[in-house]
């Protein structure tokens, strides 16, 4: 067994903990296939508390139908909550409708949201039309539509969201100009904090290297900005961090929710955990296992809640693992988005050779 010690404080204890990163041989986990698609590329997933299965398309490419869509039993889908909402056109204020689409996420209650960043092509944002959308599954009818007028510039590119329904608050990751969004659910008021904290960003010595080469754009090296987002199950600690480098951070929710502090003394709150991996999105389970995927080496990490971290499991189909969501009957959900494999990384080719696909496997 080969053990990797980092060293972190963890705030309220004396003293310095052991973050041991393992890796050992378990029994291999099942992936199971539940939804595909050979032309379109999705990133985001949720699944409802009746197993109900949502899958989202971003605006990346030419190549491109709809926004969202409800996976149904038998493997097809349907534009969700119906096609004309999916039928934006440039030209169009984008205001009541999926501009650009990056995820959706369910919350303990049984609500739908969907994140529209309305960035087409990971450019500016069109127009106001950037918001949460958020649905009663019970009617698949809107509740409400969350809008960031005056928190975020045209640059910025909502990203991930995670939900507090007892204090009715959602946090937000930006990952175009790096910052995490509060978001006031019951007023719909939304600031926008950390902008200028090394945490939302990548370190910049870092190389992003997936596939034996340093993933590039425009002859650039690819940055991405804070993009995974986990709440703790007790809701006292969200976790997130950039993709392109392996660095961890978490901060307490009563930080960020106290609006006295200065951007300096919310930037000292912040706690760096150690490196764990080139990871994108990331999800707790009820026990208070953290999980992220490593699209570097193809596999899903598992962090205990003593902050002990092992690989769970490697499989060469986690092409990019992007996002994920838990079920009720306890699977995870896993989409691979093989985002190093789209042309803009690859000098205008297309290395992408097989579907696009959402898992799931059963939790340890």
């Amino acid at each position: 067994m080969k053990k990797l010690f980092i060293y972190l404080t963890i705030a309220g204890v004396t003293g310095m903990v052991t973050f041991a990163q393992n890796s050992y041989a378990q029994q291999q986990p099942k992936l199971q296939q539940v939804y595909a698609d050979n032309t379109y590329q999705f990133t985001g997933v949720a699944v409802s508390a009746k197993n109900r299965l949502f899958v989202t398309y971003p605006r990346w490419s030419k190549t491109y139908k709809y926004a969202v869509v409800e996976v149904m039993p038998d493997g097809t889908s349907k534009p969700f909550p119906d096609a004309a909402m999916n039928q934006w056109q440039p030209g169009q204020d984008g205001m009541n409708k999926w501009v650009c689409v990056q995820t959706a996420y369910v919350d303990d209650q049984d609500y739908l949201y969907i994140v529209d960043p309305a960035a087409p092509m990971l450019a500016k944002v069109v127009g106001n039309s950037a918001k949460v959308v958020k649905f009663n599954l019970n009617t698949n009818k809107i509740e409400k539509i969350y809008r960031f007028t005056g928190t975020i510039d045209n640059s910025s590119y909502l990203n991930d969201i995670r939900v507090d329904t007892q204090k009715q608050i959602a946090y937000l990751t930006n990952s175009g100009t790096g910052g995490i969004v509060i978001l006031d659910l019951k007023t719909g008021k939304s600031r926008q904090v950390l902008q200028s904290h090394k945490s939302v960003r990548p370190d910049p010595n870092y190389k992003f290297v997936i596939d034996g080469k340093q993933l590039m754009k425009q002859g650039q090296p690819a940055v991405f900005n804070s993009d995974g987002i986990a709440l703790s199950p007790d809701r006292n600690w969200l976790y997130y961090k950039a993709i392109n480098d392996k660095k961890l951070y978490r901060i307490k929710t009563a930080s960020l929710l106290n609006e006295k502090l200065t951007p300096q003394q919310l930037g000292g709150e912040v706690k760096y955990l150690g490196e764990v991996a080139s990871t994108d999105a990331m999800i707790f389970d009820k026990k208070g296992n953290l999980y992220l995927g490593d699209m570097v080496n193809y596999r899903m990490i598992q962090i205990t809640p003593d902050l002990k971290s092992h690989t769970w499991f490697k499989d060469k189909s986690l092409i990019w693992p992007d996002t994920y969501s838990i079920s009720n009957d306890g699977f995870i959900y896993i989409t691979t988005s093989q985002i190093h494999k789209q042309p803009d990384f690859n000098n205008g080719v297309n290395k992408r050779t097989e579907p696009y696909k959402v898992f799931k496997v059963n939790l340890p």
